[in-house]
């Protein structure tokens, strides 16, 4: 079953150009098959350039300990060498309505 997923990321490098571009590459690679988006916000300060990146969607995900492991053994290097911060939250999905649970 899809659980709801909103991932956050923070990433940091020094400034050379083209790092958007590179984030939407490694994440279209990581989550390829899952019903996820994102939005990058990139900005340069004093020489580093910022992405702070909001992902979110349906995904496959059932806990944020999910979400850590599955990027330990399939995030390669590139992506462990600038990021700098991360939060989850996956919202399990539920049967029936969401008032009553019994429809």
């Amino acid at each position: 079953m899809k659980n709801e997923t909103f991932l956050d990321f923070c990433f940091i490098r020094e400034g050379s150009g083209g790092f958007s571009k590179e984030i939407n590459e490694i994440f279209t690679n990581l989550f390829k098959g899952q019903r996820l988006h994102w939005y990058l916000d990139a900005r340069v300060e004093r020489g580093l350039e910022i992405i702070v990146a909001e992902v979110k969607g349906m995904s496959r995900f059932g806990s944020e300990g999910e979400v850590e492991e599955y990027l330990e053994d399939h995030a390669d290097e590139s992506f462990w060498k600038v990021l700098q911060g991360y939060h989850f939250q996956i919202h399990p999905a539920t049967k029936g309505c969401a008032t009553c649970g019994d429809r």
